[in-house]
């Protein structure tokens, strides 16, 4: 089974500063179960965590919730994975069966060495992105997608005409 706490950790803190931007930072662990498709207690579940790292603040009482630790600028992705897996590996290695030959010898401390680098390479590569930047991205793609749409609704033989 495929682990989604990061994948959810991230749209949570995606939704929460996109509502920073808008102008209404504390959401409802009710209103990030509908924008996540699940249960309000798998969101409490899941900002544990984060908000023990400082990456969300809990609002207590009537209008409570949640919202950014800090700016989204910020926060990097890294810190996101980190919060949400802890020291989970990245992959669980086979057990151990007898040891036979060069492959069933060394496969699993090549495997540890394996997931190491590969871990380390994912981790450098969220460490560079903030949320900010991950906002900005979804912009991109939403104006992308908003000139494609546009194009497709464009009268036929008007394209290619020249303004």
């Amino acid at each position: 089974m495929l682990d989604v706490r990061f994948s959810s950790a991230l749209k949570t803190m995606l939704l929460l500063g996109h509502a920073e931007e808008e102008g209404s930072p504390v959401l409802s662990s009710a209103r990030l179960a509908r924008s996540l498709n699940t249960n309000a207690s798998l969101v409490r579940n899941l900002m544990v965590r984060l908000v023990q790292d400082g990456l969300v603040v809990s609002i207590k009482g009537r209008g409570g919730g949640v919202r950014l630790g800090r700016p989204a600028d910020q926060i990097t992705l890294g810190e996101i994975y980190r919060s949400s897996v802890g020291d989970k590996p990245l992959w669980a290695p086979r057990a151990e069966g007898p040891r036979e030959c060069l492959v069933t010898s060394h496969s699993a401390q090549y495997f540890a060495r394996l997931t190491d680098e590969t871990e380390a390479a994912a981790l450098g590569v969220l460490s560079g992105r903030t949320l900010a930047d991950s906002l900005g991205e979804l912009r991109a793609i939403d104006r992308a997608e908003a000139m494609r749409d546009g194009a497709a609704t464009v009268p036929a033989g008007a394209q290619g005409r020249e303004a």
